[in-house]
């Protein structure tokens, strides 16, 4: 198959959305396909580019976040559409709007994924606790989007029973983004301290003020050194939260191969997000043997990769986080049992899996829209 991919940003390894793009895009040329990428960014192997679009006001919230947007060029987009058998588009954007009509001139099947939570956006306009306010962000995306579509891609059962409450009506097709096979178990790193992991963006919803508040609380607090593995608008604020913990938290945004070594010399694994739609950057971590603790928030799918309560803190509430984090420390041979579990079900979720069903689902798609 020909198959494209219309994200706004691929080159820069910040978020995981973009992250999932490319894991998939390699799988997806492993089999054999062909996949072109319609971007901003880097010319490279079948990517057609678009020059950067900097949108007033919008652009001032979205670049700390990691998102760019893509200028709309009809003759760039024609070219890239020209002879495909399918295009999946990444995130619902200008971008996605504009290619998504001329697709359907042209009858080419569409799938849209649905990458963007809608607490992505209200936990960073202020708004984060006000569930009217994501119902009308659900509503929006909906109308402005994704009503176009007949098939929409979700990462996890959580995120398309999310669109079902919000009146989303197309065949939604529940596929992990997967996990790559680089993050595997590996021989520990030695290091000194207790290291407590956690990797996402620095942003509201990630909630890794919590963690910090945690390690202040821990019995073991004195040899507790965090790491955050991420980047975002929140990282001189949580700088100084930081200022009074007994050792300085390694802040940094790190490649694959810096990523692997970090986890490998890593005791705990925290998850302290309120709002996930997947969380591949825990699945990452627990398919390498690191054993998490995850946020219960209601609007987290992360939550259904724990195991069991001792993978579960109260979410928000630094003082149970600081508890399972003291109960970890104190119960090693319990952690290397678990430790075994948790690779085997980071094994469940390899990308290579998620390609094969999205295979399927490329095969099946019809052109034009619902009717």
């Amino acid at each position: 198959m020909i198959i494209g991919l219309v994200i706004d940003t691929y080159d820069a390894l910040n978020n995981g959305t973009t992250a999932s793009a490319r894991r998939f895009v390699e799988n997806l040329r492993k089999e054999g396909h062909t996949v072109r990428v319609l971007t901003a960014g880097a010319p490279g192997k079948d990517k057609f580019i678009l020059p950067k679009w900097n949108i007033p006001i919008v652009s001032h919230f979205a670049d700390p976040q990691g998102i760019t947007f893509a200028k709309i060029d009809a003759k760039v987009i024609r070219e890239f559409l020209t002879g495909l058998d399918v295009v999946h588009f990444y995130l619902p954007f200008p971008l996605a709007r504009a290619v998504e009509k001329m697709a359907r001139e042209m009858q080419i099947p569409c799938l849209a994924a649905f990458h963007v939570q809608a607490e992505n956006i209200t936990y960073n306009i202020g708004l984060g606790k006000v569930s009217l306010a994501a119902k009308f962000f659900y509503r929006f995306l909906y109308h402005y989007f994704y009503k176009r579509f007949n098939d929409i891609h979700c990462p996890t059962e959580f995120i398309a029973g999310e669109l079902r409450d919000n009146g989303y009506k197309a065949n939604l097709h529940v596929i992990s983004n997967g996990v790559d096979a680089a993050f595997t178990p590996g021989e520990m790193i030695p290091h000194e301290n207790i290291r407590v992991l956690m990797i996402g963006r620095l942003s509201p919803e990630k909630r890794q003020d919590l963690i910090i508040a945690a390690a202040k609380k821990s019995k073991y607090a004195d040899k507790i050194q965090l790491v955050f593995a991420g980047q975002g608008p929140l990282l001189e604020k949580y700088k100084k939260l930081s200022r009074d913990l007994p050792r300085e938290p390694i802040f940094g945004f790190y490649s694959t191969e810096e990523l692997l070594k970090i986890i490998r010399s890593t005791d705990i694994y925290v998850h302290a997000s309120d709002a996930e739609i997947e969380a591949i950057a825990c699945m990452e971590a627990f398919a390498c043997g690191l054993v998490p603790i995850i946020a219960n928030a209601k609007k987290s799918a992360t939550v259904h990769f724990a195991l069991d309560e001792r993978s579960l803190f109260k979410p928000g509430d630094a003082d149970d986080l600081a508890q399972k984090i003291d109960y970890w420390i104190e119960h090693p041979e319990e952690k290397a049992l678990m430790s075994k579990r948790f690779i085997d079900q980071g094994n469940q979720y390899r990308v290579k899996e998620s390609v094969k069903k999205i295979e399927e689902v490329y095969k099946n798609l019809k052109p034009g829209r619902p009717q």
